[in-house]
């Protein structure tokens, strides 16, 4: 009969991606660690591992039973911790890209401390596509993505949450005049307004990016990209310092001062992206899972609503 230890044994050996490294964590001998996972394959019928000189990788068969295993020691765990408090409780994994953990991160790590005292939130915060991967593996519950091609990776439950703006975000007011770039008029502009402005963005890859290409493509415009930077922190220091613009969502101006910088609105329908809540298959979400979900569509209309979350529609559904 299959034991629960068992299938912690074949997950750590999957991530250490050597039976050595992985009997090292357990604790135990590698030729015990072997004879365990070998008994695993045996009552499955199946090989999990192929094991070679450099160490152990999973097998098609083994890369869908590490998925399934990974998430029944996940709620295993949860059930646990659930069975230890009288109140809701357990852990739960919540990713986010960093914009918008800028702006939701703290309201909602707040208001689960005040609602579900005993739920552990793990936050991880990474890029749309990671994230995506992440929820595929079962590593994370939940994660706010952006992009179609990110929640078929992630082949998860997809809700739309809210339309974002884009902003072209410019140098502090008081260092006006310093670069010979072109005048900007105030309020909304277009992307061909643009033109010939130094722009720091994120690389290639990363789903802003992507949406900024697409938008230029668009309008037949090259931008003038002078820096590329996937650290959202940095791209702000750096346009706060007056060294170039760059084109953010409103969320990015939750972490500066927005009375130092220059704020434009950008027109371009394809100047905009949807954030869509994904979450791993209804039926595999723990009880906290669940909580944690619907206490976020509760921060998120919030913040839309009280206007803190600049540049933003909450979606009709």
């Amino acid at each position: 009969m299959m034991e629960l230890r068992q299938l912690r044994y074949f997950v750590t050996a999957v991530q250490c991606g050597s039976l050595g490294k992985a009997a090292a964590e357990l604790g135990m001998a590698t030729s015990a660690l072997s004879q365990q996972i070998s008994r695993l394959e045996s009552e499955l019928s199946a090989r999990l591992l192929v094991r070679g000189a450099s160490g152990v990788t999973p097998t098609e068969a083994g890369e869908a039973f590490c998925r399934h295993a990974t998430l029944a020691l996940r709620h295993i765990d949860a059930a646990v911790a659930a069975a230890q408090g009288a109140r809701l409780s357990g852990v739960v994994s919540l990713g986010l890209a960093p914009t918008t953990a800028s702006i939701l991160a703290l309201p909602l790590i707040k208001t689960m401390e005040k609602r579900y005292p005993n739920i552990r939130l793990q936050l991880v915060e990474g890029m749309s596509g990671h994230l995506a991967s992440m929820l595929k593996t079962r590593q994370i519950d939940l994660a706010v993505l952006f992009n179609a091609e990110a929640v078929t990776l992630a082949r998860g439950e997809a809700t739309p949450l809210l339309d974002e703006s884009l902003f072209l975000i410019g140098r502090p007011a008081e260092q006006k005049g310093e670069q010979p770039w072109p005048e900007i008029a105030k309020g909304p502009i277009s992307l061909a307004a643009t033109t010939g402005l130094p722009l720091i963005l994120p690389s290639r890859g990363h789903g802003l990016r992507n949406t900024l290409d697409r938008a230029y493509a668009a309008v037949n415009i090259v931008p003038n990209i002078v820096m590329e930077i996937d650290s959202l922190a940095v791209i702000m220091e750096a346009v706060s310092a007056g060294i170039a613009y760059t084109i953010q969502p409103g969320a990015a101006l939750a972490r500066s001062s927005v009375t130092r910088l220059d704020v434009h609105a950008i027109t371009d329908a394809g100047a905009q992206r949807t954030n869509l809540l994904v979450s791993l298959p209804e039926h595999e979400l723990s009880p906290a899972a669940l909580a944690l979900r619907a206490q976020l569509r509760k921060t998120v209309a919030h913040l839309v609503n009280s206007g803190q979350w600049i540049g933003t529609t909450l979606h009709d559904s």
